[in-house]
């Protein structure tokens, strides 16, 4: 039996005002977006503060949305349930929101996601903003549509550096975490 009191307990240890496991579905994102923005109107934060920690989440939602498809699970419908599902929370700090998300990938991917990420880390803002616009520009588009801006989209629009981190699942699932930093304003 599952101790939920434990879990409540565990969530108010780390400011967890809201949190998600399952399929990311596109009413999902919806929901999840009409919740949050509820949320903060009632936490009275700054418009300033809730246009940030929307957009961000927006974009973490969206990467999670548009990616969780990107590979092929052999399996029982367990398995495939449990890595095609994802991970996400919203934590409320003293001065600042944390968006962190969740999901598996492809080991295979991790090199090239870790150089991308780490690339985005090393920019100021204004090497950030001619990033941007240079990927942007260069035309290329993934087979998702997008043309590899939500991570520099997260970092512009959050202000900082992201944190990641990869745990191997086996050899060749991947758990990607991902956590973006907002400061109140």
């Amino acid at each position: 039996m599952i101790d939920i009191f434990e879990l409540y307990k565990n969530m108010e240890r780390n400011n967890i005002i809201l949190s998600f496991k399952g399929a990311i579905t596109s009413e999902l994102l919806s929901s999840v977006l009409q919740i949050m923005e509820s949320k903060m109107e009632d936490l009275e934060e700054s418009l300033k503060t809730r246009r940030k920690v929307f957009n961000v989440l927006v974009e973490c939602l969206q990467n999670l949305y548009h990616h969780i498809d990107d590979f092929e699970i052999e399996g029982s419908p367990e398995d495939v349930a449990r890595m095609k599902s994802a991970v996400f929370m919203i934590a409320r700090n003293e001065g600042y929101y944390n968006v962190v998300t969740g999901n598996f990938l492809l080991t295979e991917n991790v090199p090239k996601l870790t150089e991308r990420i780490t690339t985005i880390n090393g920019f100021d803002r204004a090497e950030l903003k001619e990033y941007y616009k240079s990927v942007l520009n260069n035309g290329e588009m993934s087979a998702k549509g997008g043309g590899g801006l939500g991570f520099i989209d997260i970092a512009k629009k959050s202000g900082e550096k992201l944190e990641f981190d990869f745990t191997e699942v086996d050899d060749t699932y991947s758990f990607f975490t991902l956590i973006v930093k907002i400061e109140q304003k």
